[in-house]
């Protein structure tokens, strides 16, 4: 009984949302430069102002500009028009619907260079603008592993003592 209460708390720590896809994909190649990025996650995803999303192009600059928009599980971030052809990188970071933050990062090519020029260093840091920093990927929270690796233990234990008591019982009669 005690093993099933711990494995069953333990359950919600181990819910942080998940990327499930995006659009553009993550490695897929374009020819034109989409207006916005899509990220869809497994979950919820709070409509907080802490929700971030970064787009990096070649040469380091900017892409991402305006808002980023919150429906559910989908996170929408409006783009410059892009610039030169060449490897965009998409980083996040997404308040998840347990308060845990989620971070990452994915990447998608232009083919075929655009018209567009990055954001100057103060739009890029204005208020509202919430793609001031690509966020880093990190690692929140405690790894799965440790989470299954500490219920064997605690199953193991309980099956010990579980055992040990039905023969100590047994030897006395």
């Amino acid at each position: 009984m005690t093993v099933v209460a711990v494995l069953g708390t333990a359950t919600p720590a181990l819910a942080h949302n998940v990327l499930i896809s995006s659009d553009p994909a993550n490695g897929s190649s374009v020819a034109a430069g989409p207006p916005k990025i899509s990220l869809t996650f497994d979950q919820y995803v709070q409509g907080a102002d802490v929700n971030q999303v970064a787009v990096t192009g070649p040469g380091g600059g900017q892409w991402a500009e305006g808002p980023i928009g919150v429906v559910n599980n989908v996170i929408t971030a409006p783009l410059r028009p892009l610039g030169p052809a060449g490897k965009y990188t998409v980083g996040y970071r997404v308040l998840s619907a347990d308060g845990h933050p989620v971070t990452g990062e994915l990447s998608f090519t232009l083919t075929t260079a655009g018209t567009g020029t990055p954001a100057t260093v103060d739009a890029a840091r204005s208020p509202g603008g919430s793609s001031s920093a690509a966020p880093q990927p990190s690692s929140t929270g405690v790894p799965i592993w440790v989470w299954i690796a500490g219920a064997v233990v605690l199953l193991a234990i309980g099956l010990t003592v579980a055992l040990r008591s039905g023969r100590s019982v047994e030897e006395k009669n």
